[in-house]
């Protein structure tokens, strides 16, 4: 497996569910007169708090009573008029997902992945939701055995999500993860691959991920807390047994701490990780020996992160010991781990980060970026060869796929970029001789590649430091003021935003839309660096960074503040809240979905999920210093009594990692105080969680609804 894994679970990207329409206060024509529909009111009920001897004063503090029959109403108030502001757009929406989803080829499968034995496959039916997984033993001529149909398993369920499954090292049972109700908290049940019985203990609370022993009878499973959904214990389950007697072999204590299991590649070992933003600790035990006791690797030491993979009889360890800000690659004996013994692999570079490395038996694999793009480095252990795959786009995507054979001379990697489709690429790591195993299939007609232009330009942040604008659109758009343009961004926890493929986002620019993606600081890409100038009291710089790629995407005559849209999601959501208040001016119209506005009461509330593992991103506001700072950029805090742009708001009432009282709130602030007469709606999904719907084509379906409101704004409807 990986070394160093995004295990943070805002790290992932989500699809926004939300909506449509909505006609703009700018020289488009209106298409309805919104004054005819009544706009939903909500009590205010004041809350003091006080604390470092300030006070304030949350009118909307109730909202975040779940089970209130009141709350409830508003939420279905705000839905029922978001419903009838988008009627007009209903229609649209329903073409714009037929023309999405005929660009997909519905029966379609992955290429197939070897491990121990088996084939592993995933596949999808011609209007199938969801995937069905199977596998085929020793060669793809044999007989397919489904491990799962996920279309049925989901038959009678709203929301249905299957989490990671792990095959037992004898390839006769599998544990794998249920969540029905999208908190991301998953059911773990085992499955006899040989009988296809479903083993009765149900083991609940969890992260949906089961770790194997190799007696192929004892599995770990790390429990989430059902109140702060922290991830806290790990504990150990004996097939066959009342789940009430599972043992807990580690528990986190720590609450800025989170904690997870998994097993080297090599098989041996068995890790137990725990880690917050600034702090990494390991555990390990033979993985012959699951009733032995865990020793440690190296203890936690404030600041030092670090991840390890297992070759041979030593530890490879992925670490900013030494104030490698950008990262090194370490090493050490299997019987002196602590970091004394640690000594140089592949050493710090200032300019070029170590993200990741994939270990194989004669290789190893090495994940950079330089000046913002990935490099894909291949090293011989006997120091024979060492050299970079070669990339030649001016923006792209590449990354190491899964790999889980250690004893092979081919790696697979995936290869992407705004104009290119997705690609699966069997490279010779001996011969340097490659394959292309699958490149992703746009249908219809109207696809080509070379119709479209991508560049990278780079704008000037008020501070002097240069920020990588990513730009998509068609070759048929000109580029003035009155261009549509979406400028996304995310930027934070130091998570990188690529510049992937996308077949959905081709409604945009076969339209006229152009599509950037802003590189602000709070994301790694410039070097560990960057995420460190974008996040603690540096937080600001992440809206400013945003803000000046605005100015000077509308300076370069890109598109005008008529025309000038953004989007962003969870902590993207935070971003977006900041720049409305900031200058809201620039754009037009703003999707903020599952948005994490209210910054202050939430990392206030220890019991909130998530709140106390955050406290080195955003800080502690218990802390004087940092509860001034923070009060000072937190959306809800700073809502004012001015104009406003267009506004899409989403929320999820079960999601677990941005409350849906956020943005519940931030809605009912806004529209008491704002003074002008754009749209802006709040939609609750009130069957799903953070990331939106479940099935693929009921994410597309939100989609649809997406860029219907953006296409709306625009005065375009076909």
């Amino acid at each position: 497996m990986k070394l160093f894994e995004i295990l943070s679970s805002f790290k992932i990207i989500v699809t926004l569910s939300i909506i449509s329409l909505i006609f703009a206060t700018s020289c488009k024509k209106q298409t309805m007169n919104i004054t005819d529909i009544k706009v939903p009111s909500v009590a205010k009920k004041p809350k003091k708090m006080e604390i470092h001897g300030d006070v304030r004063v949350d009118n909307y503090y109730w909202l975040n009573e779940r089970e209130n029959p009141e709350v409830i109403k508003y939420l279905e108030d705000e839905n029922e008029y978001y419903n009838k502001i988008t009627k007009h757009t209903k229609k649209f929406q329903e073409e714009l997902f037929e023309e999405m989803k005929s660009r997909i080829k519905e029966d379609d499968s992955s290429v197939p992945f070897k491990s121990n034995g088996y084939f592993y496959i995933t596949s999808y039916k011609k209007g199938g939701q969801y995937p069905i997984y199977s596998r085929k033993k020793e060669n793809l001529n044999a007989k397919e055995e489904i491990i799962f149909d996920v279309n049925k398993m989901a038959e009678k369920h709203d929301y249905y999500s299957l989490g990671s499954y792990r095959v037992s090292s004898d390839n006769k049972m599998v544990a794998f993860g249920v969540d029905t109700v999208s908190r991301r908290q998953y059911d773990i049940q085992i499955k006899n691959l040989e009988t296809g019985k479903i083993y009765p203990e149900i083991i609940k609370n969890t992260t949906g991920s089961a770790t194997w022993a190799n007696d192929n009878k004892t599995i770990f499973y790390t429990h989430k807390d059902p109140e702060t959904l922290r991830s806290t214990k790990i504990l150990k389950h004996i097939i066959g047994t009342d789940v009430s007697e599972d043992k807990v072999v580690y528990e986190e204590k720590d609450d800025t701490f989170y904690t997870f299991i998994y097993r080297s590649k090599s098989k041996k070992y068995l890790v137990i990780g725990s880690t917050s933003t600034l702090t990494s600790e390991y555990q390990i035990l033979e993985a012959d020996n699951p009733n032995g006791k865990f020793r440690m690797f190296q203890k936690r030491v404030r600041g030092l992160e670090y991840g390890i993979a297992h070759y041979k009889n030593d530890f490879y360890i992925h670490t900013n010991k030494d104030n490698a800000t950008n990262f090194k690659l370490m090493k050490t004996s299997e019987t002196k781990t602590e970091k004394e013994n640690w000594t140089d692999e592949i050493p710090h570079r200032k300019d070029t980060l170590l993200e990741d490395v994939s270990i194989f038996k004669d290789f190893l694999v090495i994940e950079e970026r330089t000046n913002g793009l990935g490099k894909i480095r291949i090293k011989r252990w006997d120091n024979k060869d060492d050299y970079y795959l070669p990339f030649n786009e001016e923006t792209y995507s590449a990354g190491v796929r899964a790999n889980p054979e250690f004893d092979t001379e081919i790696i697979r990697y995936g290869y992407q970029s705004f104009t290119t489709p997705s690609s699966v690429i069997d490279f010779n790591m001996r011969d340097k001789t490659q394959e292309i195993k699958k490149e992703q299939e746009v249908l219809g007609d109207k696809f080509d590649k070379s119709n479209y232009k991508s560049e990278r330009v780079w704008a000037t942040a008020r501070d002097g430091k240069k920020v990588a604008i990513s730009i998509v659109y068609h070759n048929d758009t000109k580029l003035n003021k009155d261009t549509s343009l979406l400028l996304y961004s995310y930027g934070s926890y130091g998570y990188t935003l690529e510049d992937r493929f996308s077949t959905t986002r081709l409604s945009l620019l076969d339209r006229g839309f152009v599509y950037a993606v802003a590189h602000i600081r709070g994301s790694q890409y410039l070097g560990r660096e960057w995420y460190e100038d974008g996040k603690l009291f540096h937080k600001k710089n992440t809206f400013t960074d945003f803000i000046d790629c605005a100015k000077y995407l509308i300076d370069k005559n890109y598109t005008s503040p008529k025309h000038l849209y953004a989007e962003g999601g969870s902590a993207g959501g935070l971003l977006m809240g900041a720049i409305v208040n900031m200058n809201g001016d620039l754009f037009n119209g703003i999707i903020a979905a599952v948005p994490f506005v209210d910054v202050m009461t939430t990392m206030l509330d220890d019991t909130i999920p998530l709140t106390t593992s955050e406290y080195d991103e955003w800080g502690n506001p218990n802390n004087k210093k940092a509860y001034d700072y923070m009060c000072s950029y937190s959306p809800y805090d700073n809502v004012l009594k001015k104009n406003y742009p267009n506004m899409l708001v989403t929320t999820g009432l079960h999601d677990s990692q941005v409350q849906y009282f956020e943005p519940a709130k931030w809605v009912a602030k806004l529209r008491d105080l704002k003074t002008n007469k754009t749209v802006l709606l709040l939609h609750t999904d009130m069957k799903v969680g953070h990331g939106g719907a479940s099935g693929r084509f009921n994410a597309l379906k939100d989609v649809a609804v997406d860029y219907a409101f953006l296409l709306d704004l625009e005065g375009i409807s076909k």
